[in-house]
């Protein structure tokens, strides 16, 4: 998945926390108690547990208690993870990124009753542990290893390895580069309830071929970096999943049917139970996906739940971003919530365990966005939607049963994005606002009645920003296509004057740039105020972007990427710009990875209107990019190439007019260096002019490397004022 730009949480409240046991790598906002009436976290070195009935705090782990023996400091860490019964506590330390997050490093365990702390895998390298998890018995610890899964008893921390054929291309209990990428797959093993078994997903990655990374700088010859990467029309790796008894190491691997190199097994969790699997395959284009209960026994599977669409069903959307893995079984096992797009909206159903019987439960023509918390006592399960302005968010609930009707939690008064985190019992949450125009603030809430717990209210802590220029509207092309966006005035504004415009882009499936949260309309590469330098900035969201307007805004760009978003983007900008205070001559525009693909289509195809670009990180050749995203959206290059050569910016660069600024990291794992090099032989083929800046060894986000940001900040603006400077005219 290209560079995406997101909802964001905005919490002034920040809560060092554990991960809960899928997604060991990152820290969250919240780590909720078991019984969801308090939370713990981090407090002069140790851990603290504060209980929301009373508002007070009881010390559960000393700073003393994590000194490593022959040590005198202690363990530093954000991430940590306490056992069931609370009687041990995981803590995760020394990380290193793998890709794009912090997913190796060391483990220690703390026996609070003996108050003995011993790193966990001790004769491994050292960074090289992932995802440790004990198991729900609380007598073993499981992890992975330079690909291979362990287990490590905690009486005895007697190590068995359980797989022994890992390399770096034949994965065990993790997952290769595109399966992060673009399901969200890191975790990849599963203790069973009954701590008896290890479920598990092996990737194949031995037939994708390496695209190799040159680092040039850290020696006087240089060095490959490979990475597997399944550009678009490669088959997918094949991947399946297997069960690892414990007690003998014997591995039974669940027959799935299909060909393995054309389909996906994106999610997987044991059954509500400890003697199946449930999983979720998706065919190659991704328009089919299939549920599966496999009998770890003996492997056998039965599909039980199906679904098709005409374009892409998208199983990113059918979990909350929090929980990727995990799966929302309610009535103890007898049924589940399943989200799907397949009466055109985005809804939230109840499926029977057998597949049998489903009940719509977010009845109406609206879109949720992502599912909070259930509350089966009290039959209720809420969820982020805003069926009336689709660049907000509110908490909404329904209930479980399929009675009653949509209820909004949040203060209708409070009009932007609210965010929740909501206790297992959702009894409590830390809700946080923002809009354009109000900094971000929040509080911790009792629910359903979305009370705040003490003085420091939303309502009493938050302030408008009095700099504010924004403003949202809506424009309606000539194609009676409705698009929201924002925009920001230029401060001393005089409409008898002329402005220069800058409009950023991303225009793709995986994001959208109109959200009415706070800081969305700043630019984080311009160095200054643009308002106060004279410049008009806007942001526009064509169709195809994920707003919640329906599946059918969502999927029209279904094989039209570089065609009906920059049609979309051009008409609407032509609309924006049909005002006296616009000068056309002095029209920017700018994006980073999709964004930067847009920037580049939108010059190629619409010289006429944009005059200035700067382009970081794009896609130039749209078979270019990896299979699962690209194939999702675009279908099989084998079946319509046609499409992709349409698609792709490189088509286009003979068009090139105005001043055009690219940018590219040669480190870049994600949209790769080729295609920089790509673009650059098409522009000078035709002669055309252009200034360009290779970042050496940067990734995709362009941010390491001492003096990184300033030096592209420094770039992006000088650029930007000289050939679209900024005032009135």
């Amino acid at each position: 998945m290209m560079y995406i730009v997101k909802k964001l949480s905005f919490l002034i409240i920040i809560i060092s926390i554990s991960l809960i046991s899928f997604a060991q790598f990152r820290p969250k906002e919240v780590n909720w108690t078991n019984e969801g009436n308090g939370y713990t976290q981090i407090k002069d070195g140790g851990i603290i547990k504060m209980d929301l009935l009373t508002f007070t705090e009881k010390v559960l782990v000393k700073k003393e208690q994590l000194i490593p023996a022959g040590q005198t400091k202690a363990l530093s860490f954000e991430i940590y993870t306490f056992s069931e019964d609370n009687t041990k506590v995981l803590i995760y330390t020394n990380t290193a990124k793998v890709w794009r997050y912090n997913t190796r490093g060391d483990y220690w365990l703390l026996d609070i009753p003996s108050n003995k702390l011993i790193q966990l895998g001790k004769g491994r390298p050292s960074q090289s542990l992932m995802f440790a998890k004990l198991s729900p018995d609380n007598k073993k610890a499981a992890y992975v290893s330079e690909h291979n899964i362990y287990i490590e008893d905690l009486a005895t921390h007697q190590v068995t390895q359980l797989t022994k054929d890992g390399t770096r291309k034949f994965i065990n209990g993790t997952f290769d580069w595109v399966y992060e990428e673009e399901f969200d797959c890191r975790d990849g093993f599963r203790w069973s309830p009954d701590s008896r078994s290890i479920a598990f997903w092996q990737v194949d990655a031995t037939k994708i071929r390496d695209y190799y990374m040159i680092n040039y700088t850290d020696s006087a010859y240089s060095r490959i970096i490979p990475v597997e990467y399944p550009k678009v029309g490669e088959p997918p790796s094949p991947v399946r999943i297997g069960v690892i008894t414990i007690a003998n190491g014997n591995i039974k691997w669940m027959n799935i049917p299909g060909n393995p190199q054309q389909n996906y097994l994106p999610r997987m969790q044991w059954a509500a139970n400890s003697n199946e699997l449930i999983v979720q395959q998706l065919n190659r284009k991704q328009n089919q996906s299939k549920l599966f209960y496999c009998n770890i026994a003996d492997g056998t599977s039965k599909d039980f739940y199906n679904e098709s669409d005409k374009a892409w069903v998208d199983v990113r959307n059918m979990w909350n971003d929090e929980d990727p893995a995990g799966w929302q079984w309610i009535n103890n096992g007898a049924a589940f919530l399943w989200v799907t797009e397949k009466d055109g909206w985005r809804h939230i159903y109840k499926v029977s365990r057998d597949g049998k019987k489903e009940t719509l439960l977010t009845k109406g023509n609206y879109d949720i966005d992502e599912t909070k918390g259930i509350d089966e006592k009290n039959n209720y399960v809420y969820f982020m939607a805003s069926p009336n302005n689709a660049t907000q968010l509110y908490l909404h609930r329904v209930k479980l049963d399929g009675s009653g009707t949509l209820e909004m939690v949040s203060s209708p008064s409070l009009q932007g994005t609210h965010e929740y985190n909501i206790s297992p019992n959702a009894k409590f949450a830390v809700h946080s606002f923002s809009n354009y125009k109000t900094f971000p603030a929040s509080e911790w809430i009792s629910l359903p009645d979305n009370k705040t717990l003490d003085e420091r209210s939303i309502v009493n802590t938050m302030r408008i920003d009095p700099n504010n220029r924004t403003e949202y509207f809506t424009i309606t092309t000539d194609d009676n296509i409705t698009v929201d966006g924002w925009m920001t005035k230029p401060a001393n504004f005089d409409s008898t004057k002329k402005y220069p415009v800058v409009f950023y882009v991303y225009t793709e499936p995986a994001g959208s740039t109109v959200n009415d949260i706070y800081g969305a309309q700043r630019n984080r590469y311009y160095d200054g105020d643009m308002s106060e330098a004279g410049y008009f900035v806007a942001s526009l969201d064509n169709r195809g972007t994920p707003s919640l307007k329906g599946a059918a805004w969502r999927k029209a760009i279904y094989k039209k990427i570089g065609i009906l978003n920059i049609h979309d983007q051009a008409m609407a900008a032509k609309k924006f710009l049909d005002k006296p205070w616009f000068d056309k001559d002095r029209v920017a525009v700018w994006g980073h990875s999709g964004g930067g693909a847009a920037t580049l289509n939108l010059m190629f195809q619409h010289p006429e209107i944009y005059k200035t670009g700067i382009a970081l990180s794009a896609i130039t050749n749209e078979l270019n990019y990896d299979n699962i995203y690209t194939e999702r959206y675009m279908g099989l290059p084998q079946e319509n190439m046609d499409d992709y050569i349409r698609a792709s910016p490189n088509t286009y660069a003979k068009n090139l007019q105005g001043n055009l600024l690219y940018i590219h990291g040669t480190g870049d794992d994600n949209v790769q260096y080729d295609n920089a090099e790509m673009l650059l032989n098409e522009l000078i083929k035709y002669n055309k002019l252009f200034q360009f800046m290779p970042y050496p060894n940067r990734t995709h986000s362009l941010r390491e490397g001492e003096g990184t940001r300033k030096h592209l900040s420094t770039l992006y603006t000088d650029y930007l004022r000289r050939y679209c400077p900024g005032g009135p005219r």
